[in-house]
């Protein structure tokens, strides 16, 4: 067995897959709305029995490796890493010069973290931010699991330690911990007489520090109190939540995300109970952050600071959720405190706000009016342009009907109005407004009709074979959509054939094993088992609950469209013949022509019948 079949055969699909979106029980499997194109109704489907997943819209599929490298955007190599600590699978040791830089710059920062912990918790150079982190109630057990660590006043520790672990300077370099010399060569470490935050990713892999200045230089400190990791490889700022890899499976049990903006905010949050929080690193949540969040919830409480940074933050989060059709409220933290200070006071406190939290529509409209007079015109004018700016961002349309509304009524203004002034305000908005992607139901609209009744058709034969004969009996692989579909039905039709008849002794498994024996192309052996895949996943998903009987009369019904279909197509072709035969004055092509087209729209009527 190959690591990567060890690894595949530890995990459970389902398991992995829920870390990422909502899973729902149906039947035998599980369903969710795809994580890879917008969508309503439910057409991602994940089989525990054969452990596959597979998207019935936009028709990605595969098993839990492809599943995580296309959420993650991996590569092969760089998924099995990820995986198999989960797996309890040690993998090999390997050639750094046959390793992706990723995993070389992910191997740098798991060392640098490890090195920055030590430091702190057992250097004198650190005693102060010991002192400093036990003031702000942090204890060793939370220090530990969030690995804290402490950068040394020098220049080159980091670097050097690095360096005695095999790493070259453009790879310490490449993962944010050394900066060039401005003069001459050489590099020198980033981070200097600071508290260390490690973020990891949404796997747990540590890709970027948040630096906080030493109390002791806080006065002269030239930099700033915060700094953080630049963007590399490994870190992409807009995509990564301060805590999500430690709350995700919280927020998915809970219901809901709460987002703060500090990282200590959420480190002592964590500390008092409340697992479900995450922080957006003071600054407001980007789109692909929201997405990641969607994986798990559909609610987001923020709980952002009072002062003007904090609320631009927030203000801005709150429209890229709106956006994306999330449901917000508002966590406001009495006092004015920030959730960290609320929580080391009283975490009940804390817990109320949360109870307390306004929807979103409540929230602004009680902030906007404050201090405003709406007796007069330009108090509702200003009203107006900040609420109409809120309704302009929310994609939801029952959502943006009832902020409409309810603008009109609290402004005693004509509801039309408001919805004229929308209009200008967006037209004055030049290349803003992107298309959605085109859907009709679940499927996207490049799959035909005569697909996705031949899909239907090739699931309940396979779901039920004692239909296996009716079906051959009626329709020639030609009646069906697609040439892969059509290669799998004429191998299905011999395979029956060949287990004399008997729907009993079929099995979808022995017919993949003789389909290897059988197929020549490799690729068409992989394409076909994959596409046997799918359809008994279809079967599982839109026919689980009905009988043979209810089958059959289904079969029959898709058999119907298929054939009426196919010769409508056939009548299509005969009537571009006949127009040549007309144009050529062939009266004996023509005669033949009308000969067909007369049988043919003989057949399309009984069909009809």
């Amino acid at each position: 067995m190959s690591q990567a079949e060890e690894i595949k055969s530890r995990l459970d699909i389902v398991e992995v897959i829920r870390e990422y979106i909502q899973l729902k029980p149906v039947g035998v499997n599980f369903t969710a709305r795809c994580p890879f194109h917008r969508e309503k109704t439910p057409s991602f489907v994940v089989s525990p029995e054969r452990q596959i997943w597979r998207c019935f819209g936009c028709q990605k599929g595969g098993d839990v490796f492809s599943f995580v490298m296309e959420i993650e955007g991996l590569s092969f190599i760089e998924t099995l890493r990820q995986l198999a600590p989960r797996a309890g699978v040690q993998l090999q040791s390997y050639n750094p010069q046959e390793t992706s830089v990723r995993n070389r710059l992910l191997d740098a920062v798991v060392w640098a973290v490890k090195y920055y912990h030590k430091v702190l918790l057992e250097t004198p150079e650190a005693t102060n931010a010991r002192e400093y982190l036990k003031k702000r109630g942090l204890s060793e057990k939370i220090i530990a699991e969030w690995q804290i660590g402490y950068s040394r006043e020098s220049w080159d520790d980091i670097y050097n330690f690095l360096k005695t672990k095999g790493f070259s300077e453009q790879e310490i370099f490449l993962a944010g911990l050394a900066i060039k010399k401005d003069n001459g060569p050489g590099y020198y470490n980033r981070f200097r007489g600071r508290i260390m935050f490690p973020i990891n990713d949404i796997a747990g892999n540590p890709v970027a520090f948040t630096a906080r200045v030493s109390p002791e230089r806080e006065a002269t400190e030239k930099m700033g109190k915060y700094i953080n990791s630049p963007q590399t490889k490994i870190y992409d700022k807009s995509k990564i939540l301060f805590g999500l890899d430690k709350a995700k499976n919280a927020i998915r049990e809970a219901g809901a995300a709460i987002i703060v903006e500090g990282q200590m905010d959420a480190i002592s949050a964590h500390q008092a109970g409340f697992i479900n929080v995450v922080a957006s690193s003071g600054t407001a949540l980007s789109s692909d952050q929201i997405k990641l969040i969607k994986r798990y919830t559909d609610n987001i409480l923020f709980s952002f600071d009072i002062d003007a940074a904090g609320q631009v933050a927030a203000e801005r989060g709150v429209e890229q959720a709106l956006a994306q059709e999330m449901n917000v409220k508002v966590i406001q933290v009495p006092g004015g405190k920030d959730p960290d200070e609320c929580i080391r006071r009283n975490s009940d406190d804390f817990r109320q706000a949360i109870e307390r939290a306004q929807s979103v529509v409540d929230y602004y409209f009680d902030k906007t009016f404050l201090n405003l007079d709406l007796n007069k015109i330009e108090h509702k004018k200003r009203a107006a342009a900040k609420l109409l700016h809120m309704v302009n961002v929310i994609a939801s349309g029952i959502e943006k009907d009832a902020w409409l509304r309810r603008l009109a009524d609290a402004l005693e203004v004509n509801e039309q109005a408001l919805r004229d002034a929308l209009v200008k305000t967006n037209k004055k908005r030049s290349g803003q407004t992107a298309a959605a992607p085109q859907t009709q139901g679940d499927k996207e609209l490049s799959v035909s009709h005569s697909q996705l009744l031949t899909e239907s058709l090739l699931a309940l034969t396979l779901k039920f074979p004692e239909h296996l004969s009716y079906v051959i009996n009626q329709i020639s692989p030609a009646v069906l959509a697609e040439e892969l579909n059509r290669t799998f039905y004429k191998n299905l039709v011999i395979y029956y054939n060949k287990i004399n008849s008997d729907p009993n002794s079929f099995s979808l498994d022995n017919f993949s094993v003789w389909l290897g024996n059988v197929t020549a192309s490799e690729q068409e052996l992989a394409s076909l088992r994959d596409l046997a895949d799918a359809i008994i996943l279809l079967a599982d998903k839109d026919f689980y609950e009905i009988n043979a009987a209810e089958a059959k009369a289904e079969i029959a019904k898709i058999l119907r469209q298929l054939k009426r279909k196919h010769l409508i197509k056939k009548m299509l072709g005969i009537e571009r013949g006949l127009e040549g035969a007309e144009q050529a004055q062939d009266g004996v092509l023509v005669k033949e022509f009308m000969d067909q087209f007369k049988i043919i729209a003989d057949e399309v009527r009984r069909l009809d019948e």
